[in-house]
């Protein structure tokens, strides 16, 4: 019997590819004659590189650069096995997760780091990438990565303006003659993406994602005005109006910078790690996929890795069971995109911290009874 294993991050507890562990060993306790195949899985957020480069049996590249709050901090990019894929999570250099949550300011923090990543790539001779738009700490429209690769943003008095999105509000001209024309005539990029949001307004960047980035209600507003001034530049330079295209507004206008400037496509975050792992050919044989997440509720049919999986799953009639760090609100719904059973793993009261602390134990233990419950069912049927 085959059984894939495609689980996401537990974030907080545990890398994909040990929640694929975890629940390899509860398989193998119920029925130690089962053929199982780990592919662990991402939705284009964190996780998204250490997924590729295991699938495709890459390497990683580390890079000193510039942090969201332009200390130095150490980042890192994959390379695929095909020796010429490019992998880039832009949170690995501009993302949250790199400041702690006192320090948070979205008008501050910039996205020259990820900028870095991609120009060192370029020094190295790759021209194909996939970009992970996840987990970004910044709001300032992208304009730090494009400063990193030779766009000069420029004031009424012809100075190259700040870092950050309130730096916007002084830009008045965009100088391309020092841009690395490699992007544009050598490199095709795939935007790794869920968010639909456009660049600016009451749906875009700066109100939506501002204030989990450390906006205040004012800092929004600012930021919101920041943003739409370069838009309107970025249009009368490329003509292309970034303003309300979907998607735009993706790690705090990120996406727009790339829609604008860079010969890119976008793709959902979980198509693309399914593409790159070959997981629909993985499936073609298998009789059961095991696929997980820290919490399944509502926002899982967003575009999470378990509904992408299921969702391919179920175009073969594979059924699909999914173990969870805890289970929400909104999860009937989710029974319409191919999942057959959804499991929490907590197996009684606990402290969250307990949890976290146990998630392996919990995994493999909760993987097994599924698969024992799952054997009784099928010998019921024959």
């Amino acid at each position: 019997m085959k059984i894939v294993i495609a689980p996401d991050s537990f974030k907080g507890s545990l890398s994909s590819e040990e929640v694929a562990k975890a629940i390899r060993d509860g398989i193998l306790r119920a029925m130690p004659a089962a053929e199982t195949v780990l592919i662990p899985m991402a939705d284009g957020g964190e996780g998204t590189v250490d997924s590729l480069v295991q699938a495709t049996h890459g390497h990683k590249i580390s890079v000193p650069v510039r942090g969201p709050l332009q200390n130095e901090v150490m980042a890192s990019y994959g390379v695929l096995g095909d020796g010429i894929t490019c992998v880039i999570e832009m949170a690995s250099a501009s993302g949250l997760v790199l400041i702690p949550e006192e320090h948070r300011n979205p008008m501050l923090a910039t996205t020259y780091g990820t900028g870095q990543l991609i120009r060192h790539a370029l020094d190295h001779g790759y021209r194909s990438f996939i970009l992970a738009l996840g987990g970004s700490a910044t709001n300032d429209g992208g304009s730090g990565m494009l400063q990193a690769l030779g766009l000069r943003l420029l004031d009424a008095d012809g100075r190259e303006i700040g870092a950050g999105g309130q730096a916007l509000s002084h830009l008045t001209q965009i100088d391309a003659s020092k841009w690395d024309e490699r992007i544009i005539h050598e490199s095709q990029f795939t935007i790794a993406s869920d968010v639909t949001n456009p660049f600016v307004g009451p749906q875009g960047a700066s109100y939506v994602f501002g204030p989990q980035k450390g906006a205040t209600p004012e800092m929004v507003e600012a930021l919101d005005a920041a943003l739409t001034n370069f838009a309107d530049l970025m249009a009368a330079h490329t003509g292309i109006a970034v303003h309300h295209l979907p998607g735009a507004g993706a790690a705090g206008g990120l996406g727009g910078a790339f829609q604008a400037f860079f010969p890119a496509s976008t793709k959902r975050g979980i198509d693309v790690v399914i593409e790159m792992t070959k997981l629909n050919e993985h499936l073609q044989d298998a009789e059961l996929v095991i696929t997980g997440e820290g919490q399944t509720d509502a926002q899982t049919a967003s575009g999470k890795a378990p509904m992408g999986i299921a969702q391919a799953a179920s175009k073969l009639g594979v059924p699909v069971i999914v173990l969870s760090g805890s289970v929400g609100q909104g999860t009937e719904k989710l029974y319409e995109y191919g999942m057959t059973s959804i499991h929490s793993i907590v197996n009684g009261p606990m402290t969250l911290q307990e949890a976290m602390s146990r998630t392996p134990e919990l995994l493999t233990q909760k993987a097994e009874q599924v698969i024992r419950t799952f054997l009784a069912g099928r010998k019921k049927e024959v």
